[in-house]
C-alpha cells in the first residue's frame, strides 16, 4: 500500500539517452514530474506481472501523454496476459493520439538494444510473472598507445577504427588488427530486477555476477509463512539470493508498510552486507566494473525544492527508485 512517504512499484533505468520504466504503479506519472527526470515521453514500458500495484498508473500516464498531443510511438512489454489487460484498460484511457503496441515476452526472449540486451526470466509468484535482466555488451580492451605507435599507426581515424574493433591498412600495405593493440575485452554492466517473487533459482541464475540486483523484500523472517503463502520473499531470503548469485549490490524494494527500512536492512545485512533499502527517489549509480562500485545516492533523482526562510521544503517523496 502507498504511505505518505513510500509509493508503489516503479523503477526507472537510465542509460545514456535511454529511459526504461519497469512497472507503472498508481501515481507514477506524478512522481516522475516531481523528479529531475520529468514526465518524459517514454518509448518503452516493461511490466513484470498484472497485480494492480504494478500497473494501475498506466492508464493515467497514457491519457496524459495523449492530452499533451504526443505522437511518438510507445511499446509496452510484459508476460502472457498483456493483450487482455490492455484491452481492459483501453476502456479507461480511450482513444490516444499516438500508436501503442504491446509485446508479449517469453522467458529468455532477448531484446537487443544498442550496446546492451534486455532479457526476461521466470520468477515464482504463483501468477504469470517475469523479471528483467539488462546486460551490456562486452567492451573492447584498453588501447595500447605505445604499441600502436611502434606499429606505425597514425593518430586519428585509424586508431579510432581499431578501438571500435576494425582492422586498418597502413600506408605501406601492412594490416593492423584490433587484437594487435587492444587488451582483453572488458565486461559491461548488468542490472537485474526481480519483480515480485519468492526466492527462486531462476533469479539466482539471471542475477549471476550482476552489478545490481533489485529484489523484492515484502516481509521479514517473522512473517516467513505469510511470504510462502503469497509467493513473496523475506529480506533474509533476498539476501541469500544475492549472496548465491555473487552480485555487487542488493537493493531491496516492495517493502511492507509494517516495517521500517532499517529493520529490513538489519535482517538482510546479516547474510549479505552489501544491501541497501532505497527510499523513494534514491538513485543507484553504476560505473563500469573497472571504474568503481555501485553506489546509493540518497534523493539523487529528486528535483531541488525552493527554500523558504532558509528551510528546505520537503514534499511527500516520489515513487520512483531510479537505478
Amino acid at each position: 500500500m502507498p504511505t505518505p512517504k513510500r509509493a508503489l512499484s516503479a523503477t526507472l533505468v537510465r542509460r545514456g539517452g535511454d529511459r526504461l520504466l519497469f512497472d507503472c504503479a498508481e501515481g507514477t506519472q506524478r512522481q516522475l514530474l516531481r523528479s529531475d527526470i520529468g514526465l518524459v515521453e517514454l518509448e518503452e514500458i516493461f511490466l513484470t506481472h498484472y497485480h494492480a500495484d504494478h500497473y494501475l498508473g498506466l492508464p493515467g500516464m497514457l491519457k496524459t501523454f495523449a492530452l499533451r498531443g504526443r505522437e511518438i510511438p510507445l511499446t509496452i512489454y510484459g508476460p502472457k496476459g498483456l493483450d487482455e489487460l490492455f484491452r481492459t484498460l483501453g476502456r479507461i484511457f480511450g482513444r490516444l493520439t499516438y500508436p501503442v503496441s504491446t509485446v508479449v515476452l517469453e522467458p529468455d526472449a532477448r531484446l537487443e538494444r544498442e550496446g546492451y540486451s534486455i532479457v526476461p526470466f521466470d520468477v515464482d509468484h504463483r501468477v504469470t510473472a517475469i523479471g528483467y535482466s539488462l546486460v551490456e555488451d562486452e567492451r573492447p580492451g584498453r588501447f595500447d598507445v605505445d604499441e600502436a605507435t611502434r606499429l606505425g599507426v597514425p593518430d586519428g581515424r585509424e586508431r579510432g577504427l581499431l578501438q571500435r574493433g576494425e582492422s586498418v591498412t597502413l600506408a605501406d600495405g601492412r594490416v593492423v588488427q584490433p587484437s594487435d593493440v587492444l587488451g582483453e575485452g572488458r565486461a559491461g554492466r548488468k542490472v537485474v530486477l526481480s519483480g515480485d517473487t519468492a526466492p527462486a533459482a531462476t533469479v539466482v541464475e539471471a542475477a549471476a555476477g550482476a552489478d545490481l540486483l533489485v529484489h523484492e523484500a515484502t516481509f521479514l523472517a517473522d512473517e516467513r509463512e505469510r511470504a510462502r503463502e503469497t509467493a513473496h520473499s523475506t529480506a533474509g531470503e533476498a539476501a541469500l539470493v544475492a549472496r548465491e548469485a555473487g552480485v555487487k549490490l542488493l537493493a531491496l524494494t516492495h517493502v511492507s508498510t509494517r516495517y521500517f527500512g532499517h529493520q529490513v536492512v538489519e535482517e538482510a545485512t546479516q547474510l549479505f552486507p552489501a544491501t541497501v533499502v532505497p527510499r523513494d527517489f534514491d538513485l543507484v549509480t553504476i560505473p563500469f566494473p573497472d571504474r568503481g562500485e555501485p553506489e546509493l545516492v540518497r534523493s539523487g533523482a529528486r528535483t531541488p525544492q525552493p527554500r523558504t526562510n532558509s528551510t528546505l521544503v520537503d514534499p511527500t517523496s516520489p515513487s520512483v527508485s531510479s537505478t
